[in-house]
């Protein structure tokens, strides 16, 4: 049994519709959540930038509290940490014209403790690392 994460919108390594960005309805994606390890508590969602060209790229949404029992985010209770544009929730893509491919990680982390608040990506990498059970990626692109 290995943690997965897939989307019902996109497939890994391709194309975010336009739907789901900045430059659209900018809503989340669908996002499946499948082979949640035991022992879990808590899955957080983190979607990522590093194409970005800020340093460290764009955290484009910090999601906490999800129930382990949860097979997608639309239907589960969660609440929301900062993105990188300063305030909770979904900042859909949107890459500088002309910048190139950009690569939208979407990573589910399986814990074994809750995360306390709503910390920034890095925060919370910092502050739960030894309560990973584990991890697992889906990467939709975008260019403009």
């Amino acid at each position: 049994m290995t943690l997965m994460i897939r989307s019902t919108d996109f497939s890994d390594g391709e194309p975010i519709p336009e739907r789901f960005t900045a430059d659209g309805e900018n809503v989340p994606p669908f996002l499946l959540i499948e082979d949640v390890p035991p022992g879990a508590v808590e899955l957080a969602v983190i979607c990522h930038d590093p194409d970005a060209p800020d340093p460290g790229g764009f955290t484009h949404w910090t999601v906490y509290g999800l129930a382990p029992s949860a097979t997608n985010i639309a239907d589960a209770g969660y609440r929301e940490g900062p993105n990188d544009a300063g305030r909770p929730g979904w900042y859909g893509p949107k890459p500088p014209i002309g910048h190139g491919t950009h690569h939208y990680a979407f990573t589910v982390y399986a814990l074994s403790r809750p995360v306390d608040g709503e910390p920034s990506r890095d925060e919370f990498l910092r502050s739960n690392v030894d309560a990973m059970l584990g991890q697992a990626t889906v990467v939709g692109t975008c260019s403009r």
